[in-house]
């Protein structure tokens, strides 16, 4: 039988940051950068940790050269080939203060391990790897991260998404250093509607970063964010890294199609 909840949960709006005294002058004298050392990669990772989401449309190479010249991260999209892949290595002088920056992406099939080795061989480079399913929940996954593991263990691993502690806290024994946390609340995302499944995103947060934190682990909040205010809730609320995806949508640097509307 489910069991239901009846304490509060709490959206990005159901809150709000209570102001207190600062020595600041102004907002943009807050510092950003923040660094981390990851529990299994052992990496030592600099930077601000704002992250474009790995969407079709977000996580391009384009994105990612821009990106990585402000410190901050991008988990490329797992539709460009190995080639192209190359290829975007190369034109970038294969320059670390850009592959330092970004993950590559893959799904949990063979072929995607495949992938993954193949671009992983071609470009050593690369620290970090993401990886993305549609339920976080199933036992394939953990397995999957614990072979990725196994075959990658000096890489940092994202992984995800869930949105309880005790799944936080089985995919970082099993070999994630960063667990994506959210499942519904993105804007294209419909989990939520078709499933019935998800969690409001801030208590999410909550409860996930407090289980990671407990592990020496980090998580990422991955989706719901609308504007920078719901940024800075999600790193109030413990987030070590915040995914953004239709935040960075539309712009130069996101590909996709160009339509251009009448006055």
């Amino acid at each position: 039988m489910p069991r239901i909840e009846t304490d509060p949960k709490l959206d990005f709006a159901d809150v709000m940051l209570r102001p207190k005294r600062s020595t600041l002058n102004s907002r943009s004298e807050v510092v950003l950068t923040r660094d981390y050392d990851f529990r299994h990669s052992k990496h030592h990772y600099e930077g601000i940790p704002i992250v474009a989401s790995n969407m079709d449309t977000v996580g391009t190479f384009e994105m990612a050269k821009t990106l990585a010249g402000h410190t901050l991260f991008t988990t490329i999209h797992k539709h460009y080939s190995i080639d192209e892949w190359e290829a975007f290595a190369d034109s970038i002088n294969r320059d670390p203060k850009i592959l330092d920056h970004i993950a590559v992406s893959a799904g949990t099939s063979e072929a995607d391990f495949k992938k993954l080795s193949q671009i992983i061989d071609k470009i050593p480079e690369l620290k970090f790897i993401c990886l993305d399913v549609a339920n976080g929940y199933s036992e394939h996954f953990v397995h999957f991260i614990r072979k990725v593991r196994e075959n990658f263990d000096k890489h940092t691993i994202f992984a995800g998404n869930v949105v309880t502690g005790e799944m936080v806290e089985e995919l970082i024994l099993s070999g994630a250093d960063i667990v994506k946390v959210g499942i519904g609340p993105g804007s294209v995302c419909t989990t939520r509607k078709k499933a019935g499944v998800g969690y409001p995103q801030l208590s999410a947060v909550l409860e996930c970063a407090d289980a990671a934190h407990g592990l020496k682990g980090h998580v990422m909040s991955d989706g719901g964010c609308t504007n920078p205010g719901d940024v800075a809730k999600a790193f109030g609320a413990g987030a070590d890294f915040v995914m953004l995806g239709g935040m960075l949508a539309g712009h130069d640097q996101s590909g996709g199609e160009v339509i251009e509307t009448g006055a």
